[in-house]
């Protein structure tokens, strides 16, 4: 028995059914054509056909740019993403690609343990969008190829939309003063794809303040055939307390190759605070911030007081500092049972055909590894790529059933020093930056 998964052959029959049963009247479209940047070569987004290109202006004057394509394994690869918020004259460059690395699925009693992207037909199980998944937004055909039959089939399956997030920011000095704020908004990309029981939303969210969303959703069904209670360690669900469903691991890789402002020539930077207590005439305990460059490829752990960013070699805001985004993990419950997720974040030096996290199918050489971790040895960090393993132990409950709530995974990257201030600052407060003095 496959533990909700489908057998090659079922697979495969799962995915005609899927192109033979788009719903009539659904949506598909292109993004409108973008204007040709007409700066410099760090403009993104302009090696694609309109057809492959997202482009879209928010609310608060941010837009974004990027191209698409859909890979055979790895499902949507979004590539030559920029950002350009209002008062900078051209896009600003952030990454080369991102993607989803892996999803590895071990299962608590031993029995089963699945890569879904190289080896369970991730990519395959495209699922098909109706227009009430999209809400005012454009959904895309996609060409999704069967290694199985050699054949490809056209499935309406990537969105692209934007959603309010609640508030940007909100101030007000005093009582009597103004109310400065405003209601922020994101451009949403998503896919959906189906292994087995589960369905995958492939989730990447891109704020007007310039954060970028990376998350994986689990939803669909628990495995009807999966109540066996047989050793011990799932949870019951349903009449009683005998059928309990087996409970396992999403442990989740993304692949971020950064481009700041156009090269790849990123530099890696740790951040790391030590507290100590409150000397003698101290009103407080204190706290000091150590930076380490790391100049190696590095195989790090997310610790209390710990962050690491990426900094841009070229470029520079109009404060003079340099461009750097920051990487913020998402909660996580690291898997201990693999040498590959012992670790929250990885940076290995670029090499075309380290693709995946796990069970590379890449050949990279003699003596090469298969996994990230064996990536990490030694070699010098000058063209950086980031891969973050996000993990979530999924010990299934009544309320999985039936369907199956989303349960999300996943992190952010958030620009530091990128622009002078705040993307979306009023008008009338762009005066105040830096050590400002009341005008009152």
């Amino acid at each position: 028995m496959r533990v909700n998964r489908l057998s090659p052959a079922r697979r495969r029959t799962a995915v005609g059914l899927t192109v033979a049963g788009l719903a009539a009247g659904l949506t598909t479209g292109t993004a409108p054509a973008a204007a040709e940047p007409k700066a410099a070569p760090a403009a993104a987004a302009a090696e694609c056909s309109t057809a492959y290109r997202i482009e879209q202006k928010l609310a608060g004057g941010t837009t974004w740019r990027m191209c698409w394509r859909y890979d055979n394994k790895a499902g949507l690869v979004l590539e030559n993403i920029s950002y350009q918020p209002k008062g900078e004259t051209r896009p600003i460059k952030v990454l080369n690609s991102a993607r989803l690395g892996q999803i590895h699925v071990p299962y608590d009693d031993g029995q089963h343990e699945y890569d879904d992207l190289t080896g369970e037909g991730f990519a395959q199980g495209l699922m098909p969008l109706a227009p009430a998944e999209c809400p005012g937004g454009t959904i895309r055909s996609v060409k999704v190829m069967d290694p199985w039959s050699e054949t490809s089939s056209d499935v309406t399956g990537l969105c692209s939309t934007t959603r309010s997030r609640g508030h940007a920011y909100r101030m007000q000095t005093d009582p009597e003063s103004k109310v400065h704020q405003a209601q922020g908004k994101d451009l949403l990309v998503y896919t959906v794809n189906q292994v087995g029981w589960y369905e995958y939303i492939t989730e990447w969210r891109f704020q007007d303040d310039g954060t970028l969303h990376m998350n994986v959703g689990a939803t669909g069904s628990l495995s009807w055939d999966d109540y066996d209670a047989g050793d011990g360690r799932g949870w019951p669900i349903g009449k009683g307390p005998k059928a309990a469903a087996t409970s396992h691991s999403h442990n989740a890789f993304w692949r971020l190759d950064f481009g700041l402002d156009g090269s790849s020539r990123n530099r890696v930077e740790q951040y790391d605070s030590a507290v100590t207590a409150a000397a003698p005439g101290q009103e407080a305990p204190t706290t000091k911030t150590t930076r380490t460059r790391v100049t190696k490829e590095l195989a790090g752990d997310a610790k209390p007081y710990r962050w690491w960013r990426v900094v841009s070699a070229i470029g520079r805001n109009k404060d003079g500092h340099a461009r750097s985004y920051e990487i913020v993990p998402g909660a996580s419950t690291k898997y201990p049972g693999r040498s590959y997720t012992k670790h929250d974040l990885y940076f290995t030096q670029y090499n075309r055909c380290e693709l995946f996290a796990t069970h590379n199918p890449g050949a990279c050489g003699a003596g090469a590894g298969k996994s990230v971790d064996k990536w990490v040895d030694g070699q010098d960090l000058t063209h950086p790529v980031a891969w973050m393993n996000i993990g979530f132990h999924h010990i299934a409950r009544d309320e999985d059933q039936q369907p199956m709530p989303v349960h999300w995974q996943g992190f952010s990257v958030v620009p530091r020093d990128v622009t002078a201030m705040n993307p979306l600052t009023p008008a009338d407060l762009a005066w105040q930056n830096g050590h400002w003095e009341d005008r009152g």
